[in-house]
Formats: C-alpha cells, sequence, structure tokens
C-alpha cells in the first residue's frame, strides 16, 4: 500500500486506536485477545502505532471488548448455522477471523465508504460468505442489501461513541424490525464515564455519548440489560 495514509475525519480515524490496541495486546506475553491480524494490518496500511500513546489499562480494555463481542457473535452462529453476522462500524477488524463462523453463515462488515475502501486493501476476505458494506449508518438504505429471512446476531464496538442517543434508537429500530429474531451486544457507557471523556479537551466525537437505560424504547423491544439483548418478531 501507499505510504501515504488516506484523508480520514477524526471520527473515522478512531479505527487507529482499537486497531493499535489489538495489535499492541497481540505482542503481549499473555494477551487477552491474541488478534492475529491486528499487527498486519496495521503494518500494512503504514500506520504508527505510537501516534496512539496507550496505557496498559486501555490496551486491555481494548482487547476485554473485542473478546466479549467475540464470544456473542461464536455462541450465536455455533446455535444458528444460517446466521447473519453484522459489525457496525468494523473499523479494521479481522472478527471474522478470530470467530471462524461455519460456511453457511453471511458476514457483513459496515463501515463508512473511506473506512471500508482501506480495509479492502488491508484485510483479505478470508470467505466469499464475507461481505464489506460501505454505508453511513444513520442512512436507513444499506439495509436493504442484507438479507432479512435469517437470524442475526450484531455487534457494535464503540459505536455509542459517535452516534447521538436518538440515531442509535432509530437504528436499532430498523435492526429489530429487519430480521425475524436475534442477538445485538454493544459496549456502552456509564454517566461517570461520559463525565471523563466530555471533560476539557476532550476530543469530539466523546461528546456525543450518553449513557444506555434499560426503559429506553426500542431498549424494551430486546428483553436485554445493558449492552446485551435479543428478540423475536411476532409476525
Amino acid at each position: 500500500m501507499s505510504d501515504a495514509l488516506p484523508a480520514l475525519t477524526p471520527v473515522q480515524a478512531s479505527i487507529y486506536l482499537t486497531l493499535c490496541g489489538r495489535a499492541l495486546d497481540s505482542r503481549a506475553e499473555h494477551p487477552f485477545l491474541g488478534d492475529p491480524t491486528a499487527a498486519p494490518v496495521a503494518a500494512k496500511v503504514g500506520y504508527d502505532c505510537s501516534q496512539f500513546p496507550m496505557s496498559a489499562s486501555s490496551v486491555t480494555d481494548i482487547a476485554l471488548r473485542a473478546k466479549r463481542l467475540d464470544e456473542v457473535v461464536r455462541r450465536f452462529v455455533a446455535r444458528h448455522g444460517d446466521a447473519v453476522v453484522l459489525d457496525l462500524g468494523a473499523g479494521l477488524d479481522g472478527r471474522i477471523v478470530r470467530v471462524a463462523p461455519p460456511a453457511g453463515v453471511e458476514w457483513y462488515d459496515i463501515d463508512f465508504p473511506e473506512v471500508i475502501a482501506l480495509r479492502t486493501a488491508a484485510l483479505d476476505q478470508c470467505t466469499p460468505r464475507a461481505h464489506a458494506v460501505a454505508a453511513d449508518l444513520t442512512d436507513a438504505n444499506w439495509l436493504h442489501a442484507i438479507p432479512d429471512d435469517r437470524p442475526a446476531v450484531i455487534v457494535a464496538d464503540g459505536l455509542l461513541a459517535f452516534l447521538p442517543q436518538d440515531a442509535f434508537v432509530t437504528l436499532l429500530h430498523r435492526l429489530v424490525d429487519h430480521f425475524p429474531s436475534g442477538e445485538i451486544a454493544f459496549n456502552g457507557y456509564t454517566r461517570f464515564h461520559i463525565w471523563v471523556l466530555s471533560g476539557p479537551g476532550a476530543p469530539p466525537p466523546s461528546r456525543t455519548s450518553w449513557p444506555i437505560r434499560a426503559s429506553t424504547t426500542p431498549w424494551r423491544r430486546l428483553g436485554g440489560s445493558r449492552g446485551c439483548g435479543s428478540w423475536k418478531s411476532s409476525c
């Protein structure tokens, strides 16, 4: 690839933060996640992870978040061999390599067009059932290309830091209405976490963060606790 990194917005460039967190974890003597793709992808795109100095706790947080979401997907596709997997805001994450889903699973990585272009150049499609979708998640049209007749497992790592509450609630409604049944999992933020992130000098993306409440609609439709829920259509 070219030595020049593509021009990305601050929100889009956050993909490098999580990429480097996974890469640093993979180099540890006892990694939590052990992602085999992160370090090679960082090298391939030519990104210098020293631009994101990270504490050990931050690296651990990124690795554990990814590991938890991997486990959600792995359990779901073990029960549903024909499932659809959506990784919202996938960035440069090779989650499909870590999960190694059954052959009947259709996997969709969704992110901004600029990010998907970089992802396509940096990550090999390990299966013909892996699809990269270039779209803004707030656009209602991207779901039209996704099968709607299978159970779905949907994960989003870090997405809530960049979506206003109304946009996320609308997205949840669309996802629940699109699939007959499924599970969704993502990392949320407590009020204290948001207060810390929104302090003086905080980057603009963090200022959109908001706390998840169990009473939030359509969260009640998912029948879950903070960060994880499931649904089954009555239609």
